[in-house]
Formats: structure tokens, sequence, C-alpha cells
């Protein structure tokens, strides 16, 4: 018995006890990595939880505020209690609205001016008057372009995240896919999507206001692990 004790003893090398404390560190290094990565995907997606909810803080105070179209009822200048409705489609084009200043829970002051909504992939957002990297996790945001639904390419850009959010579906959307924009007017306008393709970051041909007269979107988010850029492109119905 004492024999089989002392052969034991004498396999334990110092190379072996070397080995198993670097195991031992690489273990431990192993657990803490896990857990920094765990809490900081946590926080991220608490993070973006809460810059969803601004967004939404946003829209609904531009649904409770916005203007809805309406009919212009004339009076006619005669002896009859009489009057004339104008649909709104012969009334001409109005001015843009500016953008309107909506201050959200967290004590910000956000320049939005429409709202996108893709009912294929279930997204409705508004769009914010300025793009950079702060606003983009709040919102969409415009990248260049006319005043919304005006004659021209009105440009959108927004992050493409995994859990779907803003344009994290986009790719899903197909030629003949309906996208809606509406202005702070209440005006609604149906775009049809007629084109979609990747590009290199630095290929911005995509924003050509080259339309021919017509209202187009152009929707924009990164593709390919931010190698490439993703383009949607819609044209009035």
């Amino acid at each position: 018995m004492n024999q089989i004790l002392v052969s034991q003893k004498v396999y334990v090398t110092k190379e072996m006890k070397r080995k198993r404390r670097i195991y031992r560190i690489l273990y431990i290094i192993s657990v803490i990595t896990v857990i920094v990565l765990s809490l900081y995907y946590i926080i991220t997606e608490r993070n973006k939880a809460i810059q969803e909810g601004i967004s939404h803080e946003i829209m609904e105070q531009i649904d409770n505020t916005i203007v809805e179209d309406k009919a212009i009822v004339v009076s006619l200048d005669n002896n009859e209690d009489d009057s004339q409705v104008i649909p709104i489609e012969e009334v001409p084009e109005a001015e843009e609205p500016p953008a309107r200043e909506i201050t959200a829970s967290n004590g910000e002051n956000y320049q939005t001016e429409a709202t996108l909504s893709i009912s294929k992939i279930g997204i409705t957002y508004p769009i914010l008057t300025e793009e950079n990297e702060e606003l983009l996790k709040v919102s969409l945001c415009k990248y260049w372009g006319p005043s919304p639904n005006q004659i021209g390419n009105y440009c959108i850009v927004g992050h493409n995240y995994k859990s779907g959010k803003m344009f994290g579906k986009l790719a899903q959307v197909n030629v003949g896919d309906e996208v809606t924009l509406t202005d702070l007017s209440g005006r609604t306008i149906t775009y049809s999507v007629y084109n979609k393709y990747p590009v290199d970051p630095t290929d911005v041909s995509c924003t050509s206001q080259l339309t021919n007269g017509q209202r187009e979107l152009t929707l924009i988010t990164c593709t390919d692990y931010g190698k490439r850029r993703l383009i949607v492109k819609a044209r009035e119905v």
C-alpha cells in the first residue's frame, strides 16, 4: 500500500502541477469572460428597449396631435342655404408643415417630421429630422432629400438590429410590397417597392434626386455585418 502511494506521488510532477494551474486560470478567465459578455448583452438589450420606448413615446405624441385630412366646405354667395364640398384632392398641395419638437420622458427634445409604416414587417416609426449615432438609437432618421411626401427622393436610414427592431427585418421586404409615409399634416401616401440591392458604404448614388418628377422613398440599413448597405427603393403608387 505504501509503495502505491509513493508511486502516485512520483508521477505528480512539477510540470503537471504547472499545467493544472494554467488550466484553472484559463477556466476562471473563461467563466469571467462569459459573465462579462452576458452582462454586456443584457445591458445593451436593456438600453435598446429604453430607446425603443422613447420612439413609441414620440409616435404617441404625433398621433395625438396630428391634423387629419378634411374636406373643405365653401359657402356659396346666394340667397339659398347651400354649400359646396370641395374634395381635398382638388385643393392645391399645401406647404409642408415644419418639423415638430417632441419632449420625451428622458427630458430630451426630438425633432420629427413624419412616420413610416411597413406592414410586411410590422413596423411603424417616427422619422427624426437629423441623423447621428445617438438619434439612430432612438428611431429612424432622415438621411437626405426633400420634405416628406414631396416630389423627389426622401431617404431614410435605420439600424439593422438582430431583434428585428428599426430596420432589422428590412431584408424581408420584396419588390411589390407597400410602404406608407405620413407627414405632419396627416397626409399618408403609399409607395410600392420597385428595387432592392446591396451597395458599398461609400456608394451614395441611391440618394439621387433625379426622380423624373415623382415621389420616391429610399430605405437604407447595414447588411453583411456592416460591410455593406442594403437599399430598398419605393415609388408612389
